[in-house]
């Protein structure tokens, strides 16, 4: 009896334990594409040779080898795993927060937290505000994300019924908006060499990614990540109901502040950085969720795999499209998140998302 039980739990797990080593095995053949693509023509086998030199400890160098190496360590390794950390962090605060809003429409983007997060970035970066260094940029940016997702839950929270959708966009284009006029306002006062740092922001960009942004996203980006891993069984239960979750024993009170602060901080840590990249969160999710269904368990680390492993192909697209100049990566992410966005209203009216 245990052994037939044993085989039907395994018969059960196997598909999410494929699915997993699959998306594991996208990420790394995603990153290797990533690493030998790129406008400077490199050889693979030089690429290669760069790669495993340091863990070789190799330190003889040839011009070509020299070449190899600055290009792989110094350009596209960390333009890759930025793009991992920041494509998984978006889609997973989008998946916390369609479970916190119980709205399948919730997403940093849309409900206007990216924007408000990176209102803060340009703040900092026109007023010229130079507190904390070089975490000045991120704090600025959580702080902004921070306030602007506890008022959007705030005034999303008393409607809890059919209308919750269409209340939920209004509160996002409002504060769309308002941020975009402060944005505006603050780009008039920008002077010129500020200019191009403020477009890079509103567009979204990989573009100049070094090693400094890596080692200060990882630590925001991972500590986020696996603190929000944890409260995927508060969040099934929470999407049966307030009441329910607190029958149940969850502390409703203090998970929505949690919630709240850590997808702040995962949406500061991409925004800090890379400017306003939208939809990650929304597609990413929902695209999962018809895998693996609603359970947070499994919905929440396959997200961020995705997550991270769409926008390393959208950031692989955005240098391959049009060399050797480079369309900003929010362009991308846009074209792909706004008809999935509009098919999802469509199939929300049409009563085809719970």
């Amino acid at each position: 009896m245990s052994t037939l039980t044993s085989s039907l739990r395994s018969s059960k797990r196997s598909p999410r334990h494929r699915l997993y080593t699959s998306m594991m095995l996208a990420m790394l053949a995603g990153l290797v594409v990533s690493v030998l693509s790129g406008v400077v023509q490199v050889p693979p086998q030089d690429l290669l040779a760069a790669l495993v030199a340091p863990l070789l400890g190799s330190a003889s160098q040839t011009a070509d080898s020299g070449i190899a190496h600055a290009v792989l360590w110094e350009l596209r390794m960390p333009r890759a795993l930025i793009a991992l950390l920041i494509g998984a962090s978006l889609a997973m605060a989008g998946a916390a927060m369609q479970g916190l809003f119980g709205n399948p429409l919730a997403d940093p983007g849309i409900v206007g937290v990216s924007s408000s997060a990176s209102l803060g970035a340009v703040m900092i970066i026109v007023l010229r505000i130079d507190v904390l260094g070089a975490w000045t940029l991120p704090v600025g940016a959580f702080c902004s994300g921070f306030v602007t997702t506890w008022l959007i839950y705030l005034l999303a929270r008393p409607s809890r019924f059919e209308g919750d959708n269409a209340r939920l966009l209004l509160i996002g284009i409002a504060i769309n908006a308002v941020a975009g006029a402060i944005t505006g306002y603050l780009t008039y006062l920008a002077s010129v060499e500020q200019l191009e740092s403020l477009m890079f922001w509103s567009m979204g960009s990989l573009a100049s990614i070094s090693w400094t942004p890596v080692l200060t996203v990882a630590p925001l980006a991972l500590v986020g990540l696996l603190l929000l891993r944890r409260q995927a069984t508060p969040l099934d239960l929470l999407s049966l109901g307030e009441r329910q979750a607190r029958h149940a024993g969850v502390d409703v009170t203090r998970l929505r502040r949690r919630l709240i602060a850590l997808t702040a901080l995962l949406t500061a840590a991409a925004v800090a950085f890379t400017g306003t990249i939208g939809f990650i969160g929304l597609v990413v999710p929902h695209l999962v969720r018809t895998l693996v269904g609603p359970g947070h368990r499994h919905l929440l680390p396959l997200s961020a795999m995705g997550g991270g492993l769409l926008l390393m192909l959208a950031d692989l697209g955005a240098r391959s499209l049009d060399p050797p100049n480079e369309i900003p990566i929010g362009i991308l992410t846009a074209s792909l998140g706004g008809p999935f966005f509009l098919w999802l209203v469509a199939r929300r009216q049409a009563g085809g998302v719970n």
